[in-house]
């Protein structure tokens, strides 16, 4: 079989995902096989592919391939996120390019290009998830906007209306002057920036005097209603009754004395505007004051301000505290770090905004969704992230649902023109059901008019593992039974509260069962100076780039080799290329095999007996660890354990030791083993290297048509034998200390040379690997003595001697002082050993097994202390 030189990833890629998308072997149906389901975090419809995605989904395909191999009816569903505020941004972004404003369109008219927009660019990011390998079922793709999606959020919104759990009312909001809506706690984020602090004197009513307050925001002045101090403040004690003057426009309003004020900010004095911050708000509603919106929805100032109107917010800014000052109302401006409010979708300022809204009551569905994730119902993979859920979870806020846009699933409520709301899943009952409750208005449809906000994406998004199935509409379907609940969530921690608390709720509320049994939370992906990658910064490479550089193999395994779930991966490319020439080693490794003649009449040797003997104890004992790394979802861990097991212990050693002579034919049992022990590698790797696997799979052997590594069974754990892996260590030792001998001392590896091994009683030596030491040292006898080697190189490993004779004179300084270095760390080990045995809460605390081991470990160490003191005695120095 003739094998290509060098291995090209693209060329294997597309063949092997082509033939796997043929045989449909990604596709799921029900059966009667156990269930192993995985539901996509749905990337933005806006979205093309960045590392984050890599990661994430990189995850995911490694564990839905090993389900698959493991037996499991393994079904990943993909899919899209209709993304509202990003998707309309993009729409209204493309009409201004072509000269059409958003404002001159009706809904339908925009809606119509919104989904032209999404037919040309919403499948680009699952077309580059396919170049990454992932083995989703792509019959089953869903789009949150598809209309069995749609129907069924408006069939959620409706259920929950009806229960109570939805209401309108004015409340405030976080509003975005650029997108134009409100926005959820949960999608504003918070930085520290580098602020002013502005003092600013407020003149009392009917006197010279004033008093002073401190502001980072001297434009919302025009808003303010009063003033307030802490009542037990003596400072302020003489205002009780009194009123003050709001600076530039002269208004008078009440001094107020509430604890809610902290004495020791600014002057303790502090402004009130109740239509532009929450506490302000909160204390309007405790003490009846007026509340003066002075914002346009676009952040400019508008008529109530009096000032400044139609100028923006920041610009204002500027201006007042210059005017402030030249009227003698800013007494100084200080530095100052505060945080402040930033959408997570535009970047904009937030903006704290009284607004008609539609809000969802959360504390009654919290409670459930808390209890089932604190008991462990369900899983967080590090658990670390229970005590941030909990937090969330115990001072959860009513959620803000409507959003001030027209992408996404209209709010289905109607409005009657008795002021009256209907709520129902769509004109025809919401007519049903006014003319029901108002039967002598004789309202007809023209009378009805929809409410015209849609619901924030995050409504559509937390019945995802649900709606995905049809479990909301048809809730007794053959797919919701049997795909519910899915098995595992991979998903970032940030969202943690957006979606995976959310979806726990939607789950107990329409299927009264969690949607998955383990959420395993990604790190962020950052560079190597630790920032986040980003398009902003320049510093996210392009992983379609990548992949054509790398291979997806490469690029898979250099995405995981630094990902313990939890952790930030501190990317570097040169992982990738780790990534590359591990495929490189492993496809080095199948010409070397394959290029060997097989002679059947030839025995298996000694040591190829020995070697496969060794491989398959340590082939099973990692197994079964690379199984305990995937139980404990270290998927990091289960790719080192593996990629150390096929690089080090396959390919360093038993390629070597099995190896026949230059241009000498290998026995057919040992060739034959070493196929079928290439094939088990080839099964555990898999998951991570889907490409390489497969296509090598295909060249160890003839297969048939149906026989591919994909949808092949998985290793099963084997017993072995531990003994011969201790055998081989010792062996090992002997093996690098010869190989060191030897350059040390300039001997070439073709010079043949004896190893003499002096006994340490009289019991029978162990020659298990004695074949394979001499095999891969050049030795041409292996001898065992009870006496000292004259006029030989020596070396000790563990408490025995070793000797090979020389022909060269011993430079005995030389072997003193190495003899001496040796002694010397050989005590400092012993010391540290003992330490550990004399304190009694280590050896009380400690396994049994552990004690034993350390009480071992000080055996041998006194027994080597003799023997290398014994041979500086004989050298006579």
């Amino acid at each position: 079989m003739q094998i290509s030189p060098k291995y090209n990833p693209k060329e294997t890629e597309d063949k092997w995902y082509a033939y796997w998308m043929k045989k449909n072997y990604f596709h799921s149906e029900p059966n009667d096989k156990i269930p192993y389901t995985i539901v996509i975090p749905p990337p933005n419809v806006t979205g093309v592919l960045h590392m984050g995605h890599m990661l994430n989904n990189t995850i995911q395909d490694v564990i839905i391939r090993r389900a698959r191999m493991k037996g499991f009816n393994a079904c990943w569903v993909p899919g899209t996120d209709h993304a509202s505020i990003a998707t309309e941004a993009k729409v209204v972004a493309k009409l201004r390019e072509e000269g059409i404003q958003k404002a001159d369109l009706s809904r339908e008219d925009f809606l119509k290009h919104a989904w032209e927009w999404k037919d040309k660019h919403g499948g680009i990011i699952l077309e580059q998830l396919k170049k990454l390998g992932a083995s989703c079922d792509w019959e089953r793709t869903k789009f949150t906007m598809d209309e069995d999606m749609y129907q069924s959020v408006i069939q959620v919104f409706v259920d929950l209306y009806n229960k109570g759990l939805i209401y309108r009312g004015v409340r405030m909001v976080n509003w975005d002057p650029k997108a134009l809506t409100a926005l959820s706690d949960e999608e504003v984020i918070y930085k520290e920036v580098n602020s002013k602090l502005y003092y600013l004197k407020y003149f009392i009513e009917g006197s010279n005097d004033s008093i002073t307050i401190a502001t980072t925001r001297p434009e919302t002045i025009l808003g303010d209603t009063a003033v307030c101090v802490h009542p037990e403040d003596e400072r302020y004690a003489y205002l009780k009754g009194k009123r003050v003057m709001v600076p530039l426009i002269n208004r008078s309003v009440p001094v107020i004395f509430d604890e809610y004020v902290d004495r020791e900010f600014g002057t303790g004095c502090l402004k009130i505007t109740p239509a532009h911050d929450i506490n302000d708000y909160n204390l309007g509603l405790k003490y009846k004051l007026e509340s003066i919106d002075i914002f346009n929805d676009n952040g400019t100032l508008n008529e109530k301000a009096q000032l400044y109107t139609g100028e923006d917010r920041f610009i204002v800014r500027k201006k007042i505290s210059k005017e402030l000052d030249e009227k003698g109302h800013l007494a100084k401006i200080e530095e100052y770090i505060n945080k402040v409010g930033y959408s997570e979708r535009t970047d904009e300022v937030i903006e704290p905004k009284l607004s008609l809204q539609w809000f969802m009551r959360m504390s009654e569905m919290a409670k459930p969704a808390l209890d089932v994730v604190m008991n462990d119902e369900v899983k967080f993979h590090p658990v670390k992230f229970k005590n941030t859920y909990r937090h969330w979870m115990e001072n959860v806020k009513d959620w803000c649902i409507s959003r001030q846009l027209w992408w996404g699933q209209r709010i289905p409520a109607w409005y009657l023109p008795n002021r009256e709301i209907v709520v129902a899943m769509n004109a025809e009952d919401a007519l049903n059901l006014a003319q029901h409750r108002f039967p002598d208005q004789h309202y007809t449809l023209t009378d009805l008019r929809q409410d015209e906000d849609v619901l924030d994406t995050w409504f559509s998004s937390w019945l995802w593992p649900i709606s995905v199935f049809d479990g909301i509409r048809h809730p007794g379907n053959e797919d919701i039974k049997y795909y519910y609940p899915t098995q595992d969530l991979i998903t970032a921690p940030e969202i943690l509260f957006f979606w995976v608390a959310r979806m726990i709720m939607a789950g107990l509320e329409y299927r009264k069962e969690i949607p998955f049994k383990n959420v395993y939370l990604t790190g962020i992906v950052r560079d190597k100076l630790g920032r986040k990658m980003s398009k902003s910064l320049g510093n996210s490479p392009d992983p379609i780039q990548l992949m054509e550089q790398y291979g997806a193999d490469g690029v898979r395994v250099g995405m995981l080799l630094t990902s313990p779930a939890g952790n930030d991966l501190p990317f570097d490319e040169s992982l990738c290329e780790q990534g590359r020439n591990f495929n490189n080693k492993i496809w080095n490794a199948l010409r070397l095999l394959k290029g060997w003649e097989i002679d059947t009449q030839i025995p298996q040797p000694d040591y190829a007996k020995i070697a496969i003997e060794w491989f398959e104890a340590k082939l099973n004992e990692t197994f079964i660890n690379i199984e305990d790394h995937y139980d404990k979802y270290r998927l990091s861990d289960a790719l080192m354990t593996t990629y150390k097991l096929i690089w080090d212990d396959f390919c360093s050693w038993y390629l070597e030791m099995i190896k026949p002579v230059y241009q000498m034919p290998i026995d057919a049992v040992t060739f034959e083993k070493t196929i079928a022990i290439f094939e088990k590698l080839m099964k555990i790797l898999h998951p991570f290297m889907p490409f390489i696997t497969e296509e090598i799979w295909h060249l160890l052997r003839d297969r048939n048509e149906d026989e591919n590594l994909m949808v092949t069974e998985m290793l099963k754990p084997e017993t072995f034998n531990p003994l011969i892996l201790t055998k081989f260590n010792t062996a090992l030792d002997v093996i690098i200390a010869i190989r060191t001998l030897r350059k040390e001392k300039n001997i070439l590896n073709k010079e043949s040379i004896s190893l003499f091994i002096r006994k340490n009683n009289d019991e029978k030596p162990d020659t298990t690997f004695d074949t394979i030491v001499a095999k891969l040292c050049n030795i041409d006898k292996i001898e065992y003595v009870n006496e000292k080697i004259e006029n030989a190189q020596s070396f000790i490993v563990k408490t025995t001697e070793f000797y090979v004779p020389l022909l060269l004179e011993i430079n005995v300084e030389e072997e003193f002082a190495k003899l001496k270095t040796e002694l010397e760390y050989t005590f400092k080990f012993l010391n540290s050993v003992k330490a550990k045995l004399s304190n009694e809460r280590f050896v009380n605390s400690a396994p049994a097994q552990v004690v034993d081991l350390e009480r071992k470990k000080q055996s041998d160490a006194e027994q080597k202390i003799i023997v290398i003191e014994e041979q500086i005695c004989k050298l006579g120095v």
